[in-house]
């Protein structure tokens, strides 16, 4: 049960890290537009395996500072600042305006979705915060086999997550704007929830 537990984990925080609208989720959406459910497919899968390694290398930091009391305590505070960050965030991608044009190129969308989800810099301090935060209250282990099947519900729950925006394109691309804002709006919240929680925990 446990084993389930894990993989859970790592659906829902890939899931829901990645359900405001950004640069990933659109330009899925806007190749499935443009160009067609396969092409999308494609770019997905590719991001999906990118999430794959940013979680591990997440977990991996996450697993030696575990190991290291006076680290994780350094770690925990580093978390708060990443919450607030997140915090803050989600509150301007809120106040900003999603666009979703886009030129129909011929291209390999699936190392097109490698490429992208590479040069996201917020997974990894996502997953090592989120991470760490979840040790901390005795819902996740950070050792093997647990942080394989981590690492596979992150995959799975990004490309579920692309999967939604291809799947509601055409729902999605119309209420773009009022989705974004809500969304991101609700993120920042739960960032801010639980930083307070974490600091909270750090000061009692």
């Amino acid at each position: 049960m446990s084993y389930i537990v894990h993989v859970l984990y790592g659906v829902i925080m890939a899931y829901f890290g990645l359900i405001s609208p950004g640069m990933l989720n659109m330009t899925a959406l806007k190749i499935r537009i443009n160009t067609g459910k396969i092409q999308s497919l494609k770019f997905a899968l590719g991001a999906s395996i990118i999430v794959f390694f940013q979680a591990g290398i997440a977990l991996f930091f996450a697993d030696y500072f575990v190991k290291n009391p006076k680290i994780i305590e350094i770690l925990k505070i580093a978390a708060v600042f990443v919450f607030f960050a997140l915090t803050i965030f989600f509150f301007l991608l809120s106040r900003k305006k999603i666009t979703t044009n886009s030129k129909n190129t011929n291209q390999n969308y699936f190392v097109r979705g490698l490429a992208m989800s590479s040069v996201n810099m917020l997974a990894i301090p996502f997953y090592l915060g989120l991470s760490i935060y979840l040790v901390s209250v005795n819902k996740i282990v950070i050792q093997q086999p647990y942080i394989f099947l981590f690492v596979i519900g992150a995959a799975i729950g990004s490309f579920l997550l692309f999967y939604t925006y291809i799947l509601f394109a055409k729902i999605i691309i119309k209420k773009v704007s009022f989705i974004a804002t809500n969304i991101n709006i609700i993120l920042s919240i739960l960032f801010l929830v639980l930083g307070i929680l974490t600091l909270m925990k750090l000061v009692t």
